[in-house]
């Protein structure tokens, strides 16, 4: 889903001309790829945005597909290394849990474009370019949480065989408080991931 509050492309732009070319590109194009959709960005308005020509981007990324790639690298690459820590488990999967979703909370707090981005990029149709990109991306943040609940299992029997269904839940009420803060201005908070971990663990009926 896409956010209804606009990017300041002007800013943006100012912002990006004190940087390199290349972290230039990276930055309008996260920005543009944001507020408009991947397939929906040219290569074109990009380089315009940046005030290049389309060799140097060509030169530093090899094609909008290479750039996204990028933009995934530099930007959600870190966070999947805090997330695999916080999915450790530790033998109270009311403690990973909190963990869990405060690391999202925070990976969404430091760069809430980049998750409307990657929010985005993970409800579109299935065949699309982009989709194919982010799927070994949300595979990678996927099998921690899994591995997690397949973990607990030694301790809570009735969780056995409900791993991925136990994800999907999980992440599910992530990305709604986050998609919140989008359109909100929501304070992805500590506090905030308490309740969010209350609403995980017991249901409407908490």
């Amino acid at each position: 889903m896409m956010s209804s509050k606009p990017v300041d492309n002007q800013y943006t732009l100012r912002y990006t001309k004190r940087m390199s070319n290349k972290q230039r590109i990276l930055e309008v194009g996260l920005t543009l790829f944001a507020q408009r959709g991947y397939e929906a960005t040219s290569v074109q308005e990009i380089c315009d945005q940046v005030e290049i020509t389309k060799p140097t981007l060509y030169h530093y990324y090899g094609s909008k597909q290479g750039l996204l790639e990028s933009i995934l690298e530099e930007r959600f690459g870190p966070f999947l290394s805090l997330l695999e820590a916080a999915c450790h488990y530790r033998r109270d999967i009311n403690l990973n849990i909190q963990r869990v979703i405060e690391a999202y909370f925070l990976f969404a707090s430091h760069d809430l474009q980049l998750y409307q981005l990657l929010l985005s990029l993970r409800t579109g149709p299935s065949r699309s370019e982009s989709r194919q990109i982010i799927k070994p991306w949300i595979k990678a943040q996927e099998e921690p949480i899994m591995a997690m609940f397949k973990a607990a299992e030694r301790d809570h029997g009735n969780m056995r065989g409900r791993s991925r269904a136990y994800m999907i839940s999980l992440l599910g009420i992530i990305n709604a408080y986050v998609q919140q803060a989008l359109e909100d201005d929501l304070v992805l908070n500590n506090e905030l991931a308490q309740q969010a971990r209350h609403q995980f663990m017991h249901g409407i009926f908490s």
